[in-house]
């Protein structure tokens, strides 16, 4: 079963997989309950791929799903991206994997890309540099772009404020300043050919983000994160114009629901012909659905 894209009314392109089939998360319990403060959500409310799979089909939307390896920076062992992969397959009508492999593996996360998408049918990869602990243009991660550059699919980053960590002392360890799409222009110079997805709103960098994505063909930028009731003006205005070609839904489930969001962006002043564009045309174009 695939999906039937002129059946549902949006993809979204951010849903986070938080925990594992046997109850195991990626990150530590205070950095967790740091997160589910800063976004105002239930600490407890993380569902797993079947629950995910089943409210995405409720509400009639496809979801990009993925979880993030941080093992070197953390410590914690990851979720597998093998059983995010196969319970994805188990919901393809709904469901399309991205995996997450930690830079700092070097060319072992490299082969493991590789093997990802050939033999598990993942569609594309997840960054989260402040969490991981890398600059995007450490020359560390570049083997594993290489990769990604060499099997077509896309790759999400992780931009500007998290709430990870977020009002802990020290942040949890999470340095904010790997997070600037700055830092991403980089990547996008040095491998063309991977399609750079930049993740939500980059306070405070959004300027940047909107200047990155552009000037350069091969970046478009998710607008998860946020409800759209707080985007900055600039961003609604190219959303509208410059790059309303190179602009995706995105929500950030389960920090914020994709129901609530689409609500919220119904009362943006999108341009008619926009609206569809970015709800859904834009991600088919980049996940090579159509």
């Amino acid at each position: 079963m695939t999906i039937d894209i002129n059946a549902v009314k949006a993809i979204d392109i951010h849903a986070h997989v938080q925990v594992s089939d046997d109850g195991h998360y990626a990150l530590s319990s205070e950095i967790m309950e740091a997160s589910a403060k800063y976004f105002k959500a239930d600490r407890k409310a993380q569902p797993t791929i079947n629950e995910m799979a089943a409210y995405y089909r409720s509400i009639n939307i496809a979801a990009v799903v993925f979880t993030v390896d941080a093992e070197n920076a953390t410590g914690i062992p990851r979720i597998s991206n093998i059983e995010i992969a196969e319970n994805c397959a188990r919901h393809s009508d709904v469901l399309i994997p991205f995996a997450s492999i930690d830079p700092w593996k070097g060319k072992a996360g490299a082969r493991e890309a590789k093997e990802l998408v050939t033999r598990h049918g993942v569609k594309g990869f997840k960054f989260h540099p402040s969490v991981q602990g890398f600059a995007p243009n450490n020359q560390i991660a570049y083997p594993l772009y290489e990769a990604i550059q060499e099997l077509g699919v896309p790759a999400l980053f992780h931009t500007g404020q998290t709430g990870i960590g977020a009002g802990l002392p020290g942040g949890g360890g999470v340095r904010l300043s790997y997070s600037n799409p700055m830092l991403i222009d980089d990547v996008a110079v040095d491998f063309p050919g991977i399609t750079i997805i930049l993740a939500h709103p980059s306070f405070p960098w959004q300027d940047e983000a909107l200047s990155v994505a552009t000037h350069k063909a091969n970046v478009y930028i998710d607008l998860s994160g946020w409800s759209p009731k707080y985007f900055p003006p600039q961003l609604v205005h190219y959303a509208n114009t410059l790059i309303q070609d190179k602009v995706l839904f995105g929500s950030d489930y389960p920090f914020i629901d994709p129901v609530d969001w689409i609500r919220s962006f119904d009362q943006l002043d999108i341009r008619p012909q926009v609206r569809p564009k970015i709800l859904k045309d834009n991600a088919v174009k980049v996940l090579g659905l159509s």
